[in-house]
């Protein structure tokens, strides 16, 4: 049987052995949906793809600390999250943006074709408003809207109690619906 045509099970446990053939398949399998996770905290292209890739070894020289190997994409994609949150953060206290610096960006880097349906408009405006929004706003709306995780996920990833994680997400909803207010056509 070829490595494509295994489970993930079988793929992991030729990974615990070494053999990079395995790790391969299992990148391959993973890695646009971490790369995207990772973008949607980061914001950078190279970054997220860095952030991918560190989090990728991470998990192969740690996969022996894997209680169950069936949530392995999940816990996968907790690594990627915590390592694009302390990027984010580590990169955000010293970093200065002008503002036509970051809507140039925000136009630039949707990653939604111009050509793209009339009812998929609506969403486009939504992703790129939720981009203006203030960082812990947008990191918090996002893995909870976008990624699914819970308020107790949320909780232990951005590392906040529980009633700041429910205000939080609170004032960030308030806040992307004020800002898409002038947007909405009745």
């Amino acid at each position: 049987m070829t490595l494509t045509n295994q489970n993930i099970e079988q793929l992991l446990q030729q990974c615990k052995s070494g053999n990079q053939h395995a790790q391969m398949e299992v990148y391959n399998r993973y890695y646009k949906a971490m790369y995207n996770t990772s973008f949607r905290i980061v914001k950078d292209s190279f970054e997220a793809e860095d952030i991918m890739q560190d989090s990728f070894l991470t998990a192969f020289t740690k996969l022996d600390s894997l209680k169950e190997i069936k949530t392995f994409g999940s816990w996968l994609k907790r690594i990627v999250i915590n390592n694009s949150i302390y990027h984010y953060k580590k990169n955000s206290k010293y970093q200065e943006v002008a503002l036509d610096d970051v809507l140039y960006k925000v136009e630039e880097t949707s990653g939604i074709p111009e050509d793209y349906e009339i009812k998929n408009l609506k969403a486009n405006q939504v992703l790129e408003t939720m981009k203006m929004l203030k960082g812990n706003y947008q990191t918090c709306l996002t893995l909870h809207l976008i990624e699914g995780f819970d308020y107790d996920e949320i909780c232990e990833i951005m590392d906040i109690s529980a009633a700041n994680c429910r205000t939080m997400i609170s004032r960030a909803k308030d806040s992307l619906r004020k800002k898409l207010e002038p947007l909405v056509q009745y």
